[in-house]
């Protein structure tokens, strides 16, 4: 049973989210301030954490930073703002996802399926003793998060990171941009296959010297991408 605590003040939105969570057999706990929270994420060791920005105490963006001294629990991070700033921040800060107020139950459900899928990768590779892959020139340590390319350390955002991950596990399979939306994001339906494009273009972007050659995450014309198998 996973372990889940939300970090959240507004008691209606607490409970909401119980109910669902407990419809996907987790185990959920409580804090109604980014104080306690902290208190709770350090002491208890979930999952997952539900994390408000706008909390009493201590805000979201400093709870998420004090985490991520020490922890690599995924962080989902709710918003009553939708300027970019707040998104972008907490991505910056360590989130792994973010979540805008009101938002529908399809939605927050798709992302935590989304977040649990990410894990038991992780837990598997370490199981299979893959949880370091070494390439030409690229390593990525899974259980740390941790990304180089010629000895040199390289920031990868949450969703850069899950991309490169899952490719680069099974070097030479081809997914679609439906497969990588369903797989990192959650989501199970059309549309927004453009954030598969741009995320990949970020990340070309900081892991391979010439992009208009990549050398490890290659196009399948006419399906979406791959890791290069010749590696």
């Amino acid at each position: 049973m996973a372990k889940v605590l939300i970090i959240e003040d507004d008691l209606e939105i607490i409970n909401l989210l119980e109910i669902h969570l407990n419809d996907l057999s987790c185990d959920v706990l409580k804090a109604m301030d980014g104080g306690v929270g902290l208190e709770m994420a350090k002491n208890e060791n979930p999952d997952l954490i539900i994390l408000d920005i706008a909390l009493p105490v201590m805000d979201g963006i400093e709870v998420c930073q004090k985490i991520r001294m020490n922890q690599t629990t995924p962080i989902i991070m709710l918003t009553a703002k939708s300027e970019e700033i707040d998104r972008v921040l907490g991505l910056e800060v360590g989130a792994d996802d973010y979540i805008i107020k009101p938002f529908s139950v399809r939605e927050f459900i798709a992302r935590v399926k989304a977040i649990f899928r990410r894990t038991k990768l992780i837990k598997e590779s370490i199981a299979n003793g893959t949880a370091r892959l070494g390439f030409d020139g690229l390593t990525i340590d899974i259980e740390k998060r941790k990304v180089e390319v010629n000895n040199e350390r390289i920031e990868l955002s949450p969703k850069e990171f899950e991309l490169l991950t899952l490719m680069a596990s099974h070097p030479g399979k081809s997914y679609t941009r439906s497969d990588l939306l369903k797989i990192i994001w959650g989501y199970d339906f059309e549309g927004y296959e453009h954030t598969v494009n741009s995320h990949i273009n970020r990340l070309r972007a900081k892991i391979e010297s010439d992009m208009t050659k990549p050398k490890y995450i290659l196009t399948t014309w006419g399906v979406g991408y791959k890791f290069s198998e010749e590696l």
